[in-house]
């Protein structure tokens, strides 16, 4: 009877398997416990050994702000995009000295400025530890699932860091949404200097209009390099650069952190995010992008001010436009329909199958009908769409912080566990430079609008407008709090709660009052839509995992992955689009205007540049958002381009692949030399980034 059973569920297993849809060809983000080398040796005759793999895991870093990057020399020098090292250059800047607005080099060791908040990681360690987080959730649903998740998470974090969160930090990491669980270990550097960056007019060359389009012509990149005790890091691990590029058909892999996509997501997941989820985003965004374009005309200072906020809007905006498009793409979401209902009807047919599995649709479904009913309160207050002012943010950081660390750690929220604490204190006690001007225009606006969403009964309202109007309220908190003194935020930090529930400043005053509402609902979401969402999708992907084993890559974790892709263009209306861009092109296209006007080095340096050096790529590398500055490498491990942007079908990438029409953007590795030499004269960088010394 066993063998009969085996045999009846392989059978089975096999028969669904050739029901679903296969992968395409080079579909996938996978981690590095897990490269396509069957499908690499097949396709392109090439191998990934274990020494191949150790390299790129250790050459390539994770930016904690949400970017990827890898070392360039073994003297800790990271290279990255120029829109991922945004958070620094405002930091860094000061009036009169505007790092975004012009080009910074720093020629020797002693002139690279430290970065006020910036950690750098680099993975070390992966460990499978599925069997472990089994054993915490099995049987378990609800509130009693969120608890056990979050004690064995604290756990294995805990044990991983080993009491040294200064030097380490580890990530309980879901892959295939539970199917499997990974502990991952990461070296961070907390120290990260500035060596050089573009203007941002050059590295966003075209502007909004040219993002997520194709031709490009940017030079989206920059230069960091972290430091220990005082001294460059030493990183022998690291890829070095190709004077050449890539070639058109060639093989090239990027290496990398995407942040998250949803393609294993049930249907009932992707009608919330259809709507009302992107729906509100969109709308939250598009407020937010006009009270910034109001800010910037006002005056060139506050256009300097705004400039770094504005272009994230600007981004998501693009993004999410994208991505709703592809949600509402009739044609690609049947297919989402069917797949799905074909695995069900699978499931159904079998007694085992739909004892195991068969209710987990249902449970996901009824989750997303409670995410629906409270999303707009709890993207408000939790969600963070809500209070953009930088004040505000630190203040609620010190007040949730106070409340959280009375607490046991595997009780706290992730990141104000003891492990974590070193990035939030980082960020916490950065002496980046806060605008009041800018601070109450966004707290007056995003209030106003709380109350105008929720009604003045709602009980967040009750409370904090009982006695004054949103207005009143954000202009009296602005005006009135230190919190923008670093000083004063280490002060009620190391305080603790005492500090906290002493302290009269108007800002910590109102971060109390919106803490109690934040908690109930945090908690409230956890206990009925994301605890049943995670444990119901785990029970789905082990199914998956069950039936396609390793050929299919797990959902976008915003942990390192590797993709692989050839360099090429695609069809678009039914005429080719070549796969690169060259210099020639980039001053053919520039104009005396912006966004297309060249950077008075740029113009100098005409003659001094190939018209044909490549200047941008396509390859149909699968990225998506998050893989920004990551690597470009080919077989060899040579870095032969900078990942900075996607192509318009690259939008849909979110939620599936289309070999066809996806592309990854990429700066090529012969202009980020061939300028780095002619247009800004940074001899010692190029010798560096061409032999190491």
């Amino acid at each position: 009877m066993k063998n009969r059973g085996a045999v009846w569920v392989f059978g089975l297993l096999l028969t669904m398997l050739l029901a679903l849809p296969a992968a395409h060809a080079a579909e996938g983000m996978w981690p590095l416990s897990n490269l396509p080398v069957t499908a690499l040796q097949r396709r392109f005759g090439f191998t990934p050994t274990a020494k191949w793999i150790r390299h790129v895991q250790l050459a390539s870093v994770r930016l904690a702000g949400g970017c990827s990057g890898s070392f360039v020399s073994p003297h800790g020098l990271v290279l990255s995009n120029h829109h991922c090292a945004v958070g620094c250059l405002e930091g860094l800047s000061r009036p009169g000295q505007n790092l975004m607005a012009r080009y910074f080099y720093a020629a020797t060791r002693k002139e690279e400025p430290k970065c006020p908040a910036m950690e750098i990681e680099q993975l070390v360690s992966l460990q499978n530890v599925t069997a472990a987080v089994n054993r915490a959730t099995h049987g378990k649903s609800g509130a009693a699932y969120a608890a056990a998740m979050r004690a064995v998470s604290n756990h294995l974090e805990s044990a991983c860091v080993a009491g040294d969160a200064r030097q380490w930090r580890c990530e309980l990491v879901r892959l295939y949404h539970g199917g499997q669980d990974w502990m991952y270990k990461y070296r961070r550097y907390q120290d990260v200097r500035l060596v050089f960056v573009p203007s941002q007019s050059t590295s966003f060359f075209g502007g909004y209009p040219d993002n997520f389009n194709y031709p490009r012509y940017d030079y989206d990149i920059s230069l960091l390099r972290v430091y220990v005790h005082g001294k460059p890091a030493h990183t022998p691990e690291y890829f070095r650069l190709s004077a050449r590029g890539p070639h058109a058909g060639e093989l090239v892999f990027t290496s990398g952190n995407p942040g998250a996509t949803e393609r294993d997501d049930t249907v009932a997941q992707l009608k919330s995010l259809r709507y009302p989820v992107f729906p509100l985003f969109l709308q939250f965004l598009s407020h937010q992008q006009g009270l910034l374009e109001a800010f910037s005309a006002e005056s060139a200072h506050n256009a300097e001010i705004a400039a770094g906020q504005l272009f994230f809007v600007d981004n998501a905006i693009k993004s999410l436009d994208g991505q709703l498009a592809a949600l509402n793409d009739a044609r690609q979401f049947a297919r989402k329909v069917r797949a799905e209902r074909a695995l069900r009807a699978k499931v159904s047919a079998s007694a085992r199958l739909k004892r195991e599995y068969g209710g987990a649709w249902k449970a996901i479904a009824a989750a997303e009908k409670r995410n629906v009913a409270m999303f707009l309160p709890y993207s408000l207050i939790v969600g963070g769409r809500f209070f953009n002012a930088r004040l505000f943010n630190l203040a609620f950081s010190i007040v949730l912080g106070a409340h959280e660390r009375t607490l046991p750690d595997a009780q706290r929220l992730s990141a104000y566990r003891a492990a974590n604490l070193p990035l939030l204190e980082q960020q916490l006690f950065s002496a980046a430079p806060v605008h009041p001007s800018l601070n109450k225009l966004e707290l007056v606006s995003t209030l106003t609008m709380m109350r105008d969403l929720l009604g003045d009964d709602a009980p967040i309202c009750a409370t904090l407008f009982a006695h004054r109007s949103p207005r009143a309220v954000a202009l009296r908190a602005v005006n009135g709090t230190r919190v923008g003194d670093v000083s004063v935020r280490k002060a009620l930090w190391n305080g603790g709660e005492a500090a906290v529930r002493a302290s009269r400043d108007p800002m910590i005053v109102l971060a109390r009052k919106v803490l109690p509402f934040y908690l109930k609902l945090y908690r409230q979401h956890e206990d009925e839509v994301s605890a049943p969402i995670q444990a119901n999708t785990a029970r789905i992907a082990r199914l998956r995992f069950a039936l396609y084993g390793s050929r299919i890559a797990p959902d976008a974790t915003f942990t390192e992955r590797v993709s692989y892709g050839v360099v090429k263009g695609w069809l678009r209306d039914g005429k080719p689009v070549p796969p690169f861009t060259t210099v020639a092109g980039l001053y053919a296209r520039a104009r005396d205007y912006n966004p297309l006007k060249l950077s008075p080095q740029w113009l100098a340096a005409r003659g001094r540049l190939k018209p044909t050096t490549p200047m941008n790529f396509v390859s149909s590398n699968d990225i998506v958002g998050g893989n920004s500055g990551s690597p470009v490498i080919d077989r060899h491990g040579r870095l032969v381009g900078l990942i900075f942007d996607g192509n318009p079908p690259s939008l849909g990438g979110a939620f599936w692949y289309d070999d066809a029409n996806n592309r990854a953007v990429a700066v090529d590795s012969a202009v980020i030399l061939a300028a780095l030499k002619h247009v800004y004269h940074a001899d010692a960088l190029v010798r560096e980034l061409r032999t190491g010394n």
